[in-house]
Order: C-alpha cells, then structure tokens, then sequence
C-alpha cells in the first residue's frame, strides 16, 4: 500500500520529468546562487591593475613635474589592491538572511508544486481504477446474458419456449456489449491522460493493477483539527508565506541599517615605469623595483542627508511586511476552509458510499427474485433485464461511491 505521500512510489521519476518543476528548480538555483554570493560579499576583494601611455609635449616627466618635451614618453603603473567592509550596520548579515529565506521560499514553492502534482497523478490514478471496475462490471454483466441466452437457446432447441423470446435477449445482449464497448474507450482515455500526466511516450502500452488492499487498509476518516494543525506545520503554501515574511523583515533591516556610517580598511601595493626618448633611465626591473610604494587605510562613509531616501525606504519596507502578515493570514484561512471542506466531503462521500451499498444489496435481491419468477414463468423477459439493469446501475454506484470515498480521504491525508 503506497504511503500518504503518494499512492504509488513508480511514478516520482517521472513527475520530475514536468515541465513546472523543472521551472520552479530553475528559481530555487537562482536563489541558492544569490544567498551564496550574499555570504560571499562577506570576503574581502582583491584587484590588479596596469596601464601605459605614451604622451609627447607637455607632460609629467619621472620626478612627478610637468616638462616640455618633444621626444616620446611611455610610462606605465601597475598595482594591486585589496578592500573589506569592517562594518556596515550589519546590512551584508541581514542580507544573508534575507536570501536564505528567499531560498527556502523557492524550495517550499518547488515542493507545493510537487503536492499539487501528486494529488493530480492520483486523481487520474484512481479514475483508471474506477474505470477498471466499470468496465469488469459490464463484462459481467455481458457474461451473465450470453449464458442466460445459451440456456434459453437450449429451452427453443426442445421446443419449451417460443423463439420470439430470445428477441428481448438478443437486444439486450446488443445494449450491454455497447456498455463494454463505452467502458473499454472510457478506460482507455483515462490510461491516456495518466500517460500523459507523467510524460511517458509510450502511452499505448500503459496499464495499472488494482491493488488488493487498497479498500482494506488505511481507510481511516482523519479528525479535521488534527489534519488542521499538521497542515499548519507542514504545507508547503504556510512555509512558503512564512519565509516571505522572514525575507520582508530581514529587508527591514537591511534598510535600516543605511543609517549606520560604513568602515572600510584598505591595502594597496604598487610601481611603475618611465621612459623619455633620448633620456637614459634606469632598466624596466630596475625602476620596477625601485618604485615599489605600498599602503593601507580606513575609509569612514557616515549619511547626513540623503533626502529621505533611507527614511522612505525602511517605510517602504515595513508596508511590505504588513502586507506579508495579511498573506499569510490569509493563506492559513484558505488552508482551514480546504480541511475542512475536504473532511466533510469526505463524510458525505462515506454516507453515498454506504447508502450505494445498502442500494446494491437490495437490487441483487430484486434481480435473485425477479430470475425465480421468470424461470418459474410467472415475469417476462422485460422485468427480468429490468431488475438486472437496475442492479447493474446499482453496482456501478457502489463502485464510483467506494473511489470517491478514497479519493477523499487521500486528499486528507496529501493536506497533512
């Protein structure tokens, strides 16, 4: 018996194989590499730089004075430098956090679509079994008027009964092979839409097995607070809205923290080389070496005025977290009316199940007397295949009423 997660396990390969998860995956990458580089903002940088240029005219010559010259001058600069942020109000640590929750709010998204795809793959799945049942209730009943016409064949041959008779027999016979035929297409497009709900080609060849305890076990109506508060807890749509509260206050924070100055500590290192034709100078590795200057500092940014930016920001911001809180509200609301929608439909289901059941036992004794009577000569034909369509009606309504009934309480149990 397949677990609550799904009613059969052969199937998760392919769900992966959707085209919406594949879409969704691509967000939740894309997250996971914006809070991988939040984290990494947290290092320090490092830069390398060169240059060289040739000027003629008035220029600055190697003692850092302005010469005129008529000759080509080349001179080049090379340096390298480095810079980490000491403190910044703890903007890059609230935007960490922001990006994990935005990270988590992409992994549960993916996973409500996940949910929302095994409950459509059951659906399909439990209407094939339906079908199934349907079309072995047709064959049967197909079955049981072949023989009935073979043993009144056999009364003709011996001249006990009128060949006219077989006329109503032959017509049913006629109706009910109809039926099979109905039933077969109807099972056969449902086996078509499993196929292509899990995107596998080969569709023609597709068949499911019903399986033999799934009426005999797990068929246990769940309280509906108990399902309720699982459903708070677990449901990908609550954490979802959870975590999309957690990144608007991390966004809180981070606008918040503009107003806090920002330490900076710096470090450089670099040379350079000259060269002004018809001017001996000393060799490329010699001024290279020569020229080496290193340094480092602190860097101090303190906001006075930014006309309101900042202010209006944070503001900005705050809306946004209320306007989180109401989603959120708001979905665990909608999650409390699909429970309990889905458990007194579940009831309701249960109630039509058995009343078909009670329907289904009194038709078979209706169709047991009915068979009496037209054996013993005292019913036609017509009131006999009457009470055998009504109990074949009536089966069939045992049978749709008993997948309703499961299809229910697996919506409970997917809600958890």
């Amino acid at each position: 018996m397949p677990n609550k997660n799904g009613l059969y396990s052969n199937v998760w390969i392919r769900l992966w194989l959707n085209r919406n998860i594949k879409q969704r995956e691509l967000v939740r990458k894309n997250n996971e590499i914006a809070y991988n580089q939040a984290r990494l903002n947290l290092l320090p940088d490092l830069n390398a730089s060169a240059s060289h240029g040739l000027s003629w005219g008035r220029a600055l010559d190697d003692n850092n004075t302005y010469t005129n010259s008529s000759s080509l001058i080349q001179s080049s600069n090379f340096g390298i430098g480095s810079s980490i942020v000491l403190f910044d109000g703890l903007k890059m640590k609230y935007n960490i956090d922001a990006r994990m929750s935005e990270l988590k709010n992409s992994q549960a998204e993916l996973d409500k679509i996940k949910h929302d795809i095994i409950l459509n793959v059951s659906t399909v799945f439990l209407q094939v079994l339906l079908n199934k049942e349907l079309l072995i209730v047709a064959e049967n009943q197909l079955e049981l008027t072949k023989n009935k016409i073979e043993q009144q064949l056999k009364l003709v041959e011996t001249g006990k009964l009128a060949e006219g008779e077989m006329y109503e027999l032959y017509a049913q016979q006629s109706k009910e092979e109809l039926n099979r035929i109905q039933a077969d297409n109807t099972l056969r497009l449902s086996l078509l839409d499993l196929a292509q709900i899990i995107e596998l080609k080969d569709f023609e060849n597709i068949d499911v097995t019903i399986p033999e305890d799934l009426f005999n076990t797990g068929l246990q109506l769940l309280d509906v607070n108990t399902v309720y508060q699982s459903a708070l807890t677990n449901r990908p749509e609550v954490k979802s809205a959870e975590y999309q509260l957690e990144s608007k206050e991390k966004n809180v924070q981070i606008a918040k923290s503009s107003y806090f100055p920002t330490l900076s500590f710096n470090a450089s290192l670099g040379s350079g080389y000259y060269n002004q034709r018809g001017i001996p100078v000393p060799s490329f590795n010699q001024q290279i070496s020569d020229k080496i200057s290193a340094g480092i500092g602190f860097s101090l940014q303190v906001p006075i005025f930014n006309k309101m930016a900042i202010k209006n920001q944070v503001a900005s911001s705050k809306l946004e977290v209320e306007s989180s809180k109401i989603n959120l509200e708001n979905t665990k609301i909608d999650l409390r009316k699909t429970v309990q929608q889905a458990y007194y439909n579940a009831i309701a289901a249960k109630s039509k199940w058995d009343s078909a059941i009670k329907s289904e036992n009194a038709s078979r004794e209706a169709f047991r007397f009915a068979n009496q009577k037209y054996e013993n000569g005292r019913a036609t034909v017509y009131e006999l295949y009457q009470a055998k369509n009504n109990l074949s009606q009536a089966e069939s309504e045992v049978i749709q009423s008993k997948y309703e009934y499961i299809f229910r309480l697996k919506i409970l149990e997917l809600l958890m």
